[in-house]
Order: structure tokens, then C-alpha cells, then sequence
């Protein structure tokens, strides 16, 4: 058994993406574009995981293009609700697949 690390405590498995998570890569898709530096037109969630932090850590799979690569997997911050902020992009990998997995980054 591998020892608990930053990366695995509080993480949950790997579900389909729902609708909160949409709208909350909907949120975040505008902090992705400025710094890809260009627009996407298809921006869907596919699946996501969520990491208990002081606050939530979303990673977040989403297809951006039609090309075998067109996914990108996004971290994103939600602070609690009593700190009244939106979702942040803290970090983010392109050059996807729809099979590769969504791990910690």
C-alpha cells in the first residue's frame, strides 16, 4: 500500500461530469482562454474528481476540440461559501486524450 500523500487524501474517484461541474468550467473557461491566448468554442465537461482542501479542488476533464488531443484537464479552486468568491483556474494541462486518466497535478 502506497503512504498517504498531499495528492491522495481527501480525493475523490473519478465521476462523470455534472452539471455544477459545467458550471463551473463555464466559469473558469474565460481564465483558460486568456491564457491559452485564443477562444474555444466546445468547452464540455467530461468527468472530474474533487480533492477536500480549505475549500474544494476540482480536476476537471474537458474536451475543447474534436482532435484526438482536444481535451484538457483543469484544476480548479473553490473557496467555502462563507468566502464568497468564484472558482479560480490554478492550473491546467492540454494536449489530452478522452483516456487519459485524471490525476492529481
Amino acid at each position: 500500500m502506497l503512504p498517504a500523500t498531499m495528492e491522495t487524501v481527501n480525493s475523490s474517484e473519478t465521476q462523470p461530469a455534472t452539471e455544477e461541474v459545467q458550471y463551473i468550467a463555464d466559469q473558469v473557461k474565460p481564465q483558460f482562454e486568456s491564457r491559452e491566448n485564443r477562444t474555444y468554442s466546445t468547452f464540455q465537461a467530461i468527468e472530474y474528481r474533487t480533492q477536500v482542501v480549505a475549500g474544494i479542488n476540482y480536476f476537471i476533464k474537458v474536451q475543447i476540440s474534436d482532435f484526438d488531443t482536444g481535451y484538457a484537464h483543469l484544476r480548479v479552486f473553490q473557496a467555502s461559501r462563507e468566502e464568497k468568491q468564484g472558482p479560480r483556474l490554478d492550473r491546467y494541462e492540454t494536449g489530452k486524450t478522452r483516456d487519459d486518466p485524471l490525476d492529481y497535478f
